[in-house]
């Protein structure tokens, strides 16, 4: 590898002393990490998937799991977002804890691990009526692994329910909250919040949340929305930002590039990005942050082939199972209208990329290796 790219005629010598580095352990400061995103993109492939063979060697992990979206009804207007309703708007919903458990049931004798609960902000909800449905999903499923709530879903609940973060944290994990998605994140830079979702939690309560979750044993994940009307500069600044806390708490059990999606929403005009700076995202965040073991694919925002070509550009982990349980970016226009892939299929999604497929647990437990 090594001899390879010190003769490549496409490298500049801040790219060769930024190569350099990365191939001694250094750590990447933010200039230089704002220059990966002007790397050739067989460069940056080859760089993203040498740091995974080191941290990851040759697996890829996805587990059993449905995601549960108990509303779209939500207090933000987001500019991004194809999602959110208004109450007694057309097209929302509100599902009631019966509603829920009901699909639980379904789930009662099957061999998924986790359950992933997001959805809008509704503005009659608190801390005490999503403690309540997670207790009762643990009666249901006691040994399910539920993943719940954005920080943008925890800070207002909590609010809501009158207690500071951290005695709000404290008691959804005791109603049997186990880890955090790292959805809400967005953009942390301040001028670009304010454009895209201006009334929404900021970074700071965001990060803050993440911060204290970790410190009480509860892991979590993160994520970047990119390919709207931020910059490289913004995008390196966030995952500065990541890498930072994780140094702190080192709570974060992996990272998310979301990529923005163009339909039934204000930012339409704008367009998408194509796979190629898809492809680039990832490899550079894979690059930059160092202390992240895990890098995932959203496949049902990206589409199976995509998700199936990161794996050589760092990606060690394309989430599960799903079971069409999901709508947030289908009704974005993601190329996944039906989200589902049985265990079999993403099995052999991932041979045929080269890769070993590991089933993991939401923490990372090995739960079956295949050959």
């Amino acid at each position: 590898m090594i001899n390879f790219l010190k003769v490549s005629d496409h490298l500049t010598a801040k790219q060769k002393a930024i190569i350099d580095k990365i191939i001694s352990n250094e750590r990447l400061n933010t200039n230089e990490g704002l220059e990966l995103y002007n790397f050739d993109l067989g460069v940056l492939g080859i760089l993203a998937d040498y740091i995974n063979q080191k941290k990851n060697n040759n697996r890829v992990y996805f587990n059993k799991n449905i995601h549960i979206e108990p509303t779209n009804i939500c207090i933000y207007d987001c500019k991004f977002c194809s999602y959110h309703r208004k109450v007694n708007q057309e097209g929302s919903w509100e599902y009631s804890i019966d509603d829920i458990l009901k699909i639980i049931e379904l789930y009662k004798n099957s061999d998924i691990t986790e359950v992933h609960i997001v959805g809008g902000v509704h503005p009659h909800r608190d801390l005490y009526y999503y403690g309540e449905m997670i207790q009762k999903i643990k009666n249901i499923i006691p040994t399910i692994h539920i993943k719940a709530f954005t920080a943008v879903e925890l800070e207002f609940m909590i609010r809501k329910a009158h207690l500071e973060p951290e005695e709000g944290l404290k008691q959804l994990k005791d109603f049997g909250l186990d880890s955090i998605p790292g959805g809400g994140a967005e953009i942390f830079n301040p001028e670009i919040r304010k454009q895209v979702c201006h009334k929404k939690s900021t970074a700071e309560q965001w990060l803050k949340i993440h911060e204290i979750a970790h410190k009480l044993g509860i892991p979590s994940n993160a994520t970047m929305l990119y390919g709207h009307i931020e910059n490289y500069k913004h995008r390196i600044d966030h995952l500065n930002q990541l890498r930072q806390l994780q140094d702190k708490t080192n709570g974060f059990n992996t990272f998310i590039p979301l990529k923005y999606k163009k339909a039934n929403n204000p930012l339409t005009s704008i367009g998408e990005v194509n796979t190629l700076e898809d492809l680039k995202n990832f490899a550079v965040s894979r690059i930059f942050l160092d202390n992240f073991t895990h890098l995932k694919a959203y496949w049902p925002m990206l589409g199976k082939e995509t998700s199936q070509i990161t794996l050589s550009f760092g990606v060690d982990d394309i989430d599960g199972t799903i079971d069409d349980s999901t709508k947030i970016y289908s009704m974005a226009g993601a190329k996944e209208q039906k989200p589902t892939m049985t265990s079999l299929e993403i099995i052999e999604l991932i041979k045929q990329a080269g890769k070993k497929p590991i089933e993991r647990d939401t923490n990372y437990k090995i739960l079956r290796e295949y050959n």
